[in-house]
Order: C-alpha cells, then sequence, then structure tokens
C-alpha cells in the first residue's frame, strides 16, 4: 500500500471520528447523465437517423437519484418520476429500448459492518444481494473545484477485471480484459464516507462520479433536517444471494442468450452484450 492510500485511510478514519461524533444525517440529490454510441448496420440507419435516436436515448436516460445517509449508513435509490420506465427512441421505422432498471430498488451499504444490500432482478426473478462491500484503493491528486457551495477534491482509482463478452454471430462467449477507470469528487466538508450507488470509503461525501461514460453529480444537499428526519430504507425484496451467486446467475442468463443466437448474423441487427465483476 502506498504513502497516498496510507494518508488517505488516516483521513477517512478521522473523518469517521467526527461524523460519528457530531451525529451528522442528511440527503443528496444526484442527477445522471450518459454517452449513448450505438453502431448499427449502415445499410439500415442513416446518420441522422442514428443520431436521433442517440439524442432521444441520452436525454430519457436521464435520472434523479437521492441518497440518504446517517454516520454509518446510507440507501440509494432512484426518485420516483413519470419517465422512469425504460429509455425508447424510435427514427425512420427503427425502434431501440433500453432497460434501466426498476425506479425503486433500494442499495443500502453499512459503512460500520463493511457490508451492502442491493436489490436485484435476473430472467424476471427479484433477488436481495447481501454481501460484503469491496472498498477502492482510492489516490487523492490534489486538484479542487467548486460543486455548488462546497469545494470538492478529486480522487480516482483504476483496477482491470475479468468480463465476458457475446454478440451475434458469435459461437461462445469470449472472456476479455476490463480496465475500470473511476474519478470522484468529495468534500470534507460534509466528513461522511458515503457516496453514489457502490461508491465510498473517501474523507467526505461524495459530490460527483465519472465511470464508463456515466456521470452522477450531486444538485443539492440537505443537512440534519428537522423537518422530514432522515431514515435508512433497507431492501426488502427478493431470494437472499451472496454477490459470486447473482454474477453466475448473470452469467447463466447470458448463455441463454447466447444458445438463442448462436451463429445468426441477424440479418443486420447485431447486439454486444458484457457482463463483469
Amino acid at each position: 500500500m502506498n504513502t497516498r492510500i496510507l494518508f488517505l485511510t488516516g483521513l477517512m478514519l478521522f473523518a469517521f471520528v467526527q461524523v460519528i461524533a457530531q451525529g451528522l444525517t442528511g440527503r443528496a440529490y444526484y442527477k445522471s447523465s450518459s454517452q449513448i454510441r450505438l453502431q448499427m448496420d449502415s445499410s439500415r440507419m442513416n446518420p441522422d437517423q442514428m443520431a436521433e435516436i442517440q439524442a432521444q436515448l441520452k436525454k430519457q436516460m436521464e435520472r434523479d437519484y437521492v441518497l440518504s445517509f446517517t454516520p454509518t449508513e446510507s440507501n440509494w435509490k432512484q426518485v420516483e418520476s413519470l419517465g422512469g420506465g425504460p429509455a425508447t427512441a424510435s427514427s425512420g421505422g427503427m425502434t431501440m429500448v433500453i432497460n434501466t432498471g426498476s425506479q425503486d430498488r433500494v442499495l443500502y451499504k453499512n459503512i460500520a459492518e463493511q457490508t451492502y444490500e442491493q436489490e436485484q432482478d435476473v430472467m424476471g426473478k427479484e433477488f436481495l444481494i447481501k454481501d460484503s462491500l469491496e472498498p477502492a484503493e482510492w489516490e487523492l491528486t490534489g486538484e479542487t473545484k467548486k460543486i455548488g457551495n462546497y469545494t470538492a477534491q478529486k480522487a480516482t482509482y483504476s483496477r482491470i477485471v475479468d468480463s465476458q463478452r457475446f454478440s451475434t454471430g458469435m459461437t461462445e462467449m469470449e472472456n476479455v480484459k476490463d480496465t475500470i477507470q473511476v474519478t470522484a469528487w468529495f468534500t470534507p466538508e460534509i466528513p461522511v464516507p458515503h457516496g453514489p450507488e457502490n461508491f465510498f470509503g473517501l474523507p467526505g461525501l461524495i459530490l460527483e462520479i465519472q465511470n464508463s461514460g456515466r456521470t452522477l453529480i450531486c444538485e443539492k444537499i440537505e443537512l440534519n433536517p428537522s423537518a422530514n428526519p432522515v431514515k435508512i430504507e433497507r431492501p426488502k425484496r427478493g431470494k437472499e444471494i451472496s454477490r459470486e451467486e447473482f454474477r453466475a446467475m448473470q452469467e447463466e442468463s447470458m448463455k441463454q442468450m447466447m444458445n438463442r443466437y448462436q451463429g445468426k448474423p441477424g440479418e443486420g441487427n447485431q447486439f454486444t452484450i458484457r457482463i463483469g465483476n
């Protein structure tokens, strides 16, 4: 472990003691945006149609989320909205649908116990993942910027993971290596180790995350709200399984899809599925 990580660990412990002493609670509201890149048979869709579909999907895949937190616990979920269903776009007779997940799923993290609970589904069946948190080896860069009224510091991490990929026309899954690169901006002015989605472990609330073409940025923060006190909701639905069991189910679902389209070129309609860690 390098000196930067050791220094960061010390900061985390100091901030953790501070926040427990203060009993800080709050809600942070985030908006997501995603880069959409489509590759289709050029004989079936011209560039203007492609650009129109990409623009429609990008707009529809913007989502609002809320992170509720206490000194040691947090939950993350999508804010309910009328536009919370699958992202759908069409142009020139071509329709594309991207399922962005159910808006009522809850992700719960317990920093003190280093555990998490998350509602997910595979092949239409609901599951409740319960497992240990996977800490990231964050490195501070020394860069700062303003996010709203707060001064945020930059932290990054990267790691290589094993993934599997399948495209129409293939006869078997391909094992590949993916590099995950994440950039976070956190503020020590709110000394809690929480963050959006599965991100955590910095000496301050994470206000912005950039990860694989997706950005989450905090737009509003409520600290110690007295009129509507913070209550941490925990997931309840689904059969309880571990992280590895869930990944195995994802792989099995992918194999079923592969068997369905094995060796079929799809007459110009091609797709690629990738699962990994």
